[in-house]
């Protein structure tokens, strides 16, 4: 297996896999894990080289799109489960339309998706990365500290959220060490600086991007609605660039509706689990 991915799995009924972007973990998903989890069988992941996953280096191979999507796909098969619902957010956002784009789910949620940024958003979007990562470089003890303090919520998670202060000591500095630890981070970065999503949308695909995106500019989705005009686009207004903590029932209404538009569509081809 290229990566066996660690992950969280709650709840029960069909199969929804949640992908994080670059740097973070399957912990930015708890905003609406409880509340997916009433219907769904649950499964949030790290991606390879982030979180508690090992990178796809250690199997020998390059951190590229196209190994990622096989090492989530062999992941699918081990878990048991076929054409799940996915929803990603950022680089999670790209990865989910390509694997319903691949035939490999059944319904797509893509919040604010990498891949449809033009040169001075990219630039934009580059700098603040290295920004944020470049931050987490300090020594434990002095994130713990910045962690500890309001203000220092606010301006380490300025860039990803509108509402920061909602994230506590332990989130704010448990995401600060991933992103600190993650070794696909650089690999990613710089495979990131020639991405563009070139794939399309074979799978009913609701594509939603914060207002308040301060990562990947809100006028990016503009250009994902030219691209991909099958889709469907919706705003989350007042929402920052990783918004399931800035409007978590909203996420969760979006992704309700769109797996439904996927059962809908996939008829009676029935959906594969096993516990």
């Amino acid at each position: 297996m290229l990566s066996e991915l660690s992950y969280s799995r709650t709840g029960g009924g069909e199969p929804l896999v949640l992908i994080h972007g670059i740097g973070h973990r399957w912990q930015a998903w708890e905003p609406v894990i409880e509340r997916l989890s009433e219907h769904y069988d649950v499964i949030a992941i790290d991606l390879p080289g982030f979180g508690q996953s090992p990178p796809l280096s250690a199997a020998g191979v390059p951190t590229q799109m196209e190994n990622v999507i096989a090492a989530i796909a062999e992941n699918f098969e081990a878990w048991g489960i076929e054409r799940p619902h996915v929803v990603g957010n950022s680089l999670g956002g790209a990865i989910a339309l390509y694997l319903g784009d691949q035939g490999l789910a059944r319904s797509v949620v893509a919040l604010s998706p990498a891949g449809f940024f033009r040169l001075a958003g990219k630039a934009q979007a580059m700098a603040a990365l290295i920004v944020l990562k470049l931050a987490t470089y300090s020594p434990d003890p002095v994130l713990r500290l910045v962690s500890r303090s309001s203000f220092g919520r606010r301006l380490s998670g300025y860039l990803l959220y509108a509402h920061p202060d909602r994230y506590d000591i332990e989130r704010t500095f448990g995401d600060s060490s991933a992103l600190k630890r993650g070794k696909a981070f650089w690999p990613t970065f710089f495979q990131a600086a020639r991405f563009r999503y070139r794939g399309g949308v074979r799978v009913p695909t609701t594509i939603a991007w914060g207002t308040k995106d301060r990562l990947l500019n809100p006028r990016q989705a503009v250009r994902a609605r030219h691209e991909l005009p099958t889709a469907t686009h919706v705003p989350l207004p007042g929402a920052g660039h990783v918004p399931m903590g800035d409007c978590p029932e909203e996420i969760a209404r979006i992704i309700e509706e769109t797996t439904a538009r996927g059962d809908e569509a996939a008829g009676s081809v029935p959906f594969s689990h096993s516990a």
